[in-house]
C-alpha cells in the first residue's frame, strides 16, 4: 500500500481530471442506485390489487421527505399512488420504464466520461514516471552503475515501467470508482436494514482476509520475475556486444545454455504468477456467491418469520442493491491482485528514484572560476566502495598549472584513470579536496565545473545518429536549432573547423552524405581511428579550458595512431592538458610525467630527468622499447 501511495503522489498537476473522474464516479453511482430503487415501485404495482390502500396512502396527504429507508419508501408510495388512482397501473408502470431508461443512459453516459478524464491522468503520470526514471538515470554517480546489469537497468526502465502502467494504473479506474460504487451502495443497504448489512460487513471481511493472504505471495514471484528477466536481458545484451568473441571461442553452446538455464527460471516464475493472477476471478466469484447465498439465508428468514422485520418487495430491493454491490467488489479484489503484481515493479523502479546521489552540489553553489592558475590535488584518498580497505588513491598530492601538459604513466590498476574522474566529479573522494585556483570543486556548480573540461577516452562513445550530431553532441537545442554559436559563429562551420582539426574532414567527405550521414550503433560503420577522431571533433568544438584525454591512442593502428596524435596534438596547443598512457612515446614531450603505482604518487619530472633517476619509469621505460 506505501508503493500505492507513491504512485499516487504523481497525481500532482492530475487532481483536475481526478476530481472530474470522482463527480462523475458518483453521478454514475447515484443513477445506477436510482435504476435499482425503481425496482420497489414495479414490484409494488405488479402486486397491488387493493384500492382502498392506495386510497388511504393519497388521504394522509404528501409527506415530508426524509433521507431514510421509511422516509423514502413513503414518498414514492405516495406518489405512485397517486399516478395510478389519477390514470391506472399502465400508465405508472411506463413512467416507472422510462425512469429506468433514462437513468441507465445518464449511468452510462457520466461512467463513460469518468474514463475520458481518467485517460490523461493515467498515461500523465507514467510520462511523469518515465522523465523522473531517465532524469535520474543521468544524475545517478558512475559507482552506482558500476554494481548494476546494463540489462536490468533497461529492464527497470522499459519492462517495469511498463507494468506499472497496465497493472497499477490500469487498475487506477477501479481504485477511484468502485471504494464509490460500494459505499453509495452500503449506505443504501443500511437505510434499508442495518442488522442485514452489518452482517454483510462480517462477511466481506473474511473474504478480503482470504484473497489478502493469496496476495502476499503473487507480490514475491512477481519480484522474482523481474529480477529473472532483467538477468535475461542482461545475457542478451553481452551477448549480443560480444558475439565476435563468443564465435571465435566456440562458446555458443555455452551461451545457449547459459540463456536457457535463466529462461527456465524466468518461465518458471511466470506459470506460477499467471496461476495466482487467474486464481483472483474464482475466489472472489466464489466468495461473492458465499456471501451472497448467506444474505439470501439470513434475510429470507427476516422475510418469512413469524413477525417479518422487512417486507417482501423490501428484501427483494435490498437483494438487488446487494447485487450490484458484487460486481464493483469482485473487480476490487481482481485490482487487488493486480495492483499487488505491480508493486514488485514499482519497487525495482524504486531502487533507481531513491538511489542516494553522493555526487551532489551544496545548497549555494558558486560558479567555477575563470581558471588562471593551477589545479590541486590536496592529501586525496579514494575507495570505489565505503568501507574497502583497499584505498583506489591514497594520499595523492598534485599540481597542474595552467597551460601544461601533465602525462599520467604506470601500470593498468594503478589509479591514472581516477585521478582524472575525480577533477570533473564523476567520484568525490574520500578525503582530501581538488582544488581550482584555491576554490574547492564541491563548492561549485556541476554544470560549470564539468563545463571546463573536454574529455576524449580510450573508448570512443559515439550515439546512432549523423556526423554533425556526433560532433556537435552537447551544443544547446537552441544553438542546434538556430545553428549559431554564442559568439555568433555559424555552428555548421565550427563542426567543419573542428573536424578538419581532428583530421575527419578529409574521410567525412568521402562518405554518402558526408556530414549528414548517419554512423551506427556506437559508430559501428565507422573504423577505430574514424571514431577517435570524431570524439576529438567534439572535445575542439567543446574548445574545454581543461583536456583530459585518457589512453586515447592506445587501441589504435600505427597509421590511424599518427593521424590521432597528430589531432591531439593540434587540440593539446596551448591548453591545460592532463593525458595518461600506457604508450610512453606519446608523452615524452609532457611539460611533467606523474608516475603512479598503486594508488600512490612514486616519481615526478619531464622524461630525462625521469630516465636519470632509473627508477619506476625508467622500467616502463625499458619494457617498451625492449632494452
Amino acid at each position: 500500500m506505501k508503493n500505492v501511495v507513491k504512485i499516487l503522489r504523481y497525481l500532482n498537476g492530475y487532481w483536475r481530471f481526478a476530481s472530474i473522474n470522482i463527480v462523475f464516479n458518483l453521478l454514475s453511482s447515484a443513477f445506477s442506485l436510482f435504476s435499482i430503487g425503481m425496482l420497489l415501485p414495479f414490484l409494488q404495482i405488479l402486486f397491488l390489487n387493493d384500492v382502498s390502500i392506495l386510497k388511504g396512502v393519497v388521504s394522509k396527504g404528501i409527506p415530508v421527505f426524509k433521507f431514510s429507508a421509511n422516509g423514502i419508501l413513503d414518498y414514492v408510495n405516495f406518489l405512485l399512488a397517486k399516478t395510478i388512482l389519477d390514470h391506472d397501473k399502465v400508465f405508472a408502470l411506463t413512467w416507472v420504464c422510462i425512469f429506468v431508461v433514462i437513468s441507465i443512459f445518464l449511468k452510462n453516459t457520466t461512467r463513460y466520461f469518468a474514463s475520458f478524464f481518467l485517460a490523461p491522468l493515467r498515461n500523465g503520470i507514467v510520462k511523469d514516471l518515465r522523465n523522473k526514471i531517465f532524469k535520474k538515470s543521468l544524475e545517478l554517480p558512475l559507482s552506482f552503475y558500476s554494481d548494476e546489469r546494463k540489462g536490468d537497468m533497461m529492464s527497470r526502465m522499459t519492462a517495469d515501467v511498463k507494468e506499472v502502467e497496465w497493472s497499477v494504473l490500469n487498475s487506477i479506474e477501479m481504485l477511484f470508482r468502485d471504494p464509490v460504487n460500494i459505499l453509495l451502495f452500503l449506505v443504501s443497504m443500511f437505510l434499508l436494514s442495518v442488522p442485514l448489512t452489518l452482517f454483510v460487513f462480517i462477511m466481506l471481511g473474511v473474504a478480503g482476509f482470504v484473497i489478502g493472504s493469496v496476495t502476499k505471495s503473487l507480490k514475491k514471484t512477481s519480484l522474482r520475475e523481474k529480477e529473472q528477466m532483467g538477468t535475461m536481458l542482461s545475457i542478451i545484451d553481452e551477448t549480443l556486444g560480444g558475439l565476435r568473441i563468443i564465435l571465435a571461442f566456440n562458446a555458443q553452446k555455452k551461451t545457449d545454455e547459459k540463456f536457457r538455464k535463466v529462461n527456465d527460471a524466468y518461465t518458471s516464475h511466470m506459470v506460477k504468477m499467471y496461476r495466482l493472477v487467474d486464481l483472483a476471478s474464482p475466489m472472489s466469484e466464489f466468495l461473492g456467491v458465499t456471501v451472497f447465498s448467506t444474505v439470501l439465508y439470513f434475510g429470507g428468514k427476516m422475510v418469512l418469520g413469524e413477525e417479518p422485520s422487512m417486507t417482501g418487495a423490501l428484501f427483494i430491493t435490498y437483494i438487488a442493491i446487494f447485487a450490484q454491490l458484487i460486481p464493483p467488489a469482485k473487480s476490487l479484489t481482481t485490482a487487488y491482485y493486480t495492483v499487488q503484481k505491480g508493486m514488485a515493479s514499482m519497487e525495482r523502479i524504486n531502487k533507481i528514484l531513491e538511489a542516494d546521489i553522493s555526487i551532489k552540489e551544496i545548497d549555494s553553489p558558486v560558479k567555477a572560476p575563470p581558471f588562471n592558475k593551477e589545479i590541486e590535488f590536496k592529501n586525496i584518498s579514494f575507495a570505489y566502495r565505503k568501507g574497502d580497505t583497499g584505498w583506489v588513491l591514497n594520499d595523492i598530492n598534485l599540481i597542474i598549472p595552467k597551460g601544461k601538459t601533465i602525462a599520467l604513466v604506470g601500470q593498468s590498476g594503478s589509479g591514472k584513470s581516477t585521478i582524472a574522474d575525480l577533477i570533473p566529479r564523476f567520484y568525490d573522494a574520500d578525503t582530501g579536496e581538488i582544488l581550482i585556483d584555491g576554490i574547492n570543486t564541491r563548492s561549485m556548480r556541476l554544470e560549470d565545473l564539468r563545463s571546463v573540461f573536454g574529455i576524449v577516452t580510450q573508448e570512443s562513445i559515439l550515439f546512432n545518429d549523423t556526423v554533425f550530431n556526433n560532433i556537435a553532441f552537447g551544443k544547446t537545442s537552441k544553438e542546434i536549432e538556430t545553428k549559431l554559436l554564442p559568439d555568433g559563429e555559424y555552428l555548421e562551420e565550427a563542426v567543419i573547423a573542428a573536424a578538419k582539426i581532428a583530421n575527419a574532414h578529409e574521410f567525412i567527405m568521402e562518405m554518402p552524405l558526408q556530414y549528414q550521414t548517419n554512423i551506427g550503433d556506437r559508430g559501428t560503420k565507422l573504423s577505430g581511428g574514424q571514431r577517435q577522431r570524431l570524439s576529438i571533433a567534439r572535445a575542439v568544438l567543446q574548445n574545454p579550458t581543461v583536456l583530459i584525454l585518457d589512453e586515447a591512442t592506445s587501441a589504435l593502428d600505427t597509421e590511424s595512431e599518427r593521424l590521432v596524435q597528430d589531432a591531439l596534438n593540434k587540440l593539446i596547443k596551448n591548453r591545460t592538458s592532463i593525458v595518461i598512457a600506457h604508450r610512453l612515446s606519446t608523452i615524452q614531450n609532457a611539460d611533467e610525467i606523474v608516475v603512479v603505482d598503486k594508488g600512490k604518487i612514486v616519481e615526478k619530472g619531464n622524461h630525462n630527468e625521469l630516465i636519470n633517476k632509473n627508477g619506476h619509469y625508467k622500467k616502463l621505460y625499458d619494457l617498451q622499447t625492449f632494452k
